[in-house]
């Protein structure tokens, strides 16, 4: 993987914090990496881990709380909805999961 003070780096170890059953947005994971306006760099540095990383790559979404389609036609946003689920976090009919009840809100200078 990056190092730990590379641009990756940085955004997997905020990732790496998210807990099981809450989400964080990609805006929110650039600005906690220190990178602020660069929402996009954390999807680029997402899409470019290894597969079966253990990373929970899963609990990033966009900011309207949907999971953002990949352009690979991967299926990849259906494991990404999986697992999820899998942690409990719902979503309603049109794939939209609440932020105010889901996102992270991790301990100020944590």
């Amino acid at each position: 993987m990056n190092s730990p003070g590379s641009t990756h780096g940085k955004i997997y170890a905020v990732v790496a914090r998210i807990p099981i059953g809450r989400v964080a947005t990609y805006g929110q994971v650039a600005r906690l990496a220190g990178l602020p306006s660069h929402a996009r760099l954390v999807g680029y540095a997402l899409s470019a881990l290894p597969e079966g990383s253990m990373l929970p790559w899963h609990r990033v979404v966009n900011a309207e709380g949907r999971i953002s389609a990949r352009s690979t036609g991967s299926g990849m946003d259906v494991v990404q909805r999986l697992r999820l689920k899998r942690e409990k976090v719902s979503f309603d009919r049109r794939g939209v999961l609440s932020l105010s009840k889901f996102r992270w809100q991790p301990r100020t200078g944590a």
